[in-house]
């Protein structure tokens, strides 16, 4: 995690490449990538297009995540994971169609560990979504880009909405997490960690790939990771007819999509702006749980709710006139 953390520091910086716009062709067919086209075209000409990315990702990937609860019954949470980044490289190999010839070997080692922290944050999250509440899971796993925030952050404002988004986190727990299962707690723990690595390589692949086949590569690569795991936790139950559309969904909602807006946000997004819009995610999970799972919202979540979106309304216009100042000049 240090080294992974010392590395963000370029990611402060707005991130080089093509417009948001340019970055995904939605007549490659695929619903996952039509969906994401048709998100980044309505946002495109917007300033808070960039934050729009993220917002949407999030709301997608957390509904998927409940969904993903309701199949581990049927396939175990390895074998959910197995299920989604398969079937999401699948998508994504096919729409993308990446080229594999012309890269330098920083171009694969960012791949590897792209696709490395992608497959561990999934399997640790999955494992900690079947033993707590989802959004206990994803309150205690928004801690790692809550740290990368506040460690790559050049700025002293963003350190004031961490700590308010932390302060939101820790609420949305009830005050501390001793109720909770130890193991699972410690695996939100942990995905947290990975999701912090995620975001420093998330950008990194996307200023040294064109539109989204670094993460078709990376995808893939995270998936052939997760294989083994998932064939010696669900075997022959992966290839249910029914289990594999469930498994589709889950990719399609939890992966293909709101990865590759993430991608193409953190091309004009700082990575510290990100990791505190990420603070959005408890929330989001804790309306995914409410809808699908039928897990109440107390007034407590409803005020540590109200915390973490204040925190990321403020990341929102710090950024924003961020970017008015450098337009100005």
């Amino acid at each position: 995690m240090d080294s992974q953390v010392k590395e963000a520091a370029p990611a402060v910086a707005p991130a080089a490449g093509p417009r948001a716009a340019d970055a995904i062709r939605p007549e490659a067919a695929g619903a996952g990538a039509k969906a994401a086209g048709s998100v980044v075209r309505s946002v495109s000409g917007h300033r808070f297009a960039p934050v729009a990315l993220v917002v949407a990702g999030g709301l997608s990937v957390q509904f998927g995540s409940a969904v993903a609860v309701l199949l581990m019954p049927r396939a175990g949470a390895l074998g959910v994971v197995t299920l989604r980044l398969v079937l999401a490289a699948a998508v994504l190999l096919i729409v993308c169609r990446p080229k594999v010839r012309g890269y330098g070997r920083a171009d694969w080692a960012t791949i590897v560990a792209f696709g490395t922290a992608m497959a561990g944050m999934n399997m640790l999250f999955y494992q900690a979504a079947d033993r707590i509440p989802l959004g206990a899971a994803v309150t205690l796993e928004v801690l790692g880009p809550l740290i990368l925030s506040v460690v790559a952050s050049r700025r002293l404002v963003n350190l004031l909405w961490a700590g308010l988004a932390l302060g939101g986190v820790v609420l949305l727990g009830g005050g501390g997490f001793d109720r909770l299962d130890p193991l699972g707690a410690g695996f939100a723990l942990a995905a947290g960690a990975m999701w912090a690595a995620y975001i420093v390589f998330s950008a990194r692949t996307g200023r040294r790939f064109p539109q989204a086949d670094g993460l078709a590569l990376a995808m893939a690569f995270g998936a052939v990771l997760s294989l083994p795991f998932g064939i010696v936790e669900a075997g022959d139950k992966l290839l249910v007819p029914s289990t594999i559309g469930l498994g589709l969904a889950v990719a399609l909602m939890s992966s293909v999509l709101p990865y590759t807006l993430e991608l193409l946000a953190l091309r004009r997004l700082p990575a510290p702006t990100f990791a505190i819009l990420m603070s959005l995610e408890p929330a989001i999970a804790a309306a995914a749980g409410f809808l699908v799972l039928h897990q109440a919202l107390s007034p407590t979540d409803a005020l540590a709710i109200a915390l973490v979106i204040g925190a990321s309304m403020g990341a929102v216009r710090t950024q924003a006139r961020r970017r008015d100042g450098q337009d100005a000049r």
